[in-house]
């Protein structure tokens, strides 16, 4: 069994309320000790605070905890990763179905991260240097329509 961090632990419960219904946190704790992940009901219990979740109605008529895609007290996406990315984003490249985003040092991930969660259906998903992100597209879609939209939220 692993004592995660507070991301790591937050994921896996983001990632456990997408993949089936969980009705308390003491079944949420259980699943996560399935996974070797140490938690408890206290912790487990912050966690759903902090992501927003709430308990709502599931088809068949019981009661589950989600994730609403927009919690009020976080900005939507769109405006978090347009903010990130004029504050970060100095060049917008791209080829074939790639799309290379050029950062100061040390910045590239944040930007990746914020790509990752505002998921974008194009976007097959990012791997980040220190000052150069990669954002792999949708082969249907490719990289010179991303990078355009990219480049928007960027000011570029």
């Amino acid at each position: 069994m692993a004592t995660l961090g507070k991301p790591q632990r937050q994921h896996r419960i983001a990632r456990l309320l997408e993949e089936q219904p969980v009705s308390s946190q003491v079944q949420l704790v259980e699943l996560l000790a399935a996974e070797g992940v140490v938690a408890t009901q206290a912790t487990v219990s912050r966690d759903l605070e902090e992501l927003g979740a709430l308990k709502v109605r599931i088809p068949g008529g019981s009661m589950a905890y989600a994730i609403p895609e927009h919690s009020k007290d976080r900005p939507a996406p769109d405006d978090h990763l347009r903010r990130l990315m004029g504050e970060f984003v100095v060049e917008v490249a791209h080829s074939a179905n790639l799309v290379v985003l050029r950062t100061p040092p040390g910045s590239a991930h944040v930007i990746g991260s914020a790509i990752d969660r505002a998921g974008f259906v194009e976007v097959l998903g990012t791997v980040a240097g220190d000052d150069t992100l990669v954002v792999v597209c949708a082969e249907h879609v490719g990289g010179a329509e991303v990078a355009g939209r990219l480049a928007a939220l960027s000011g570029l």
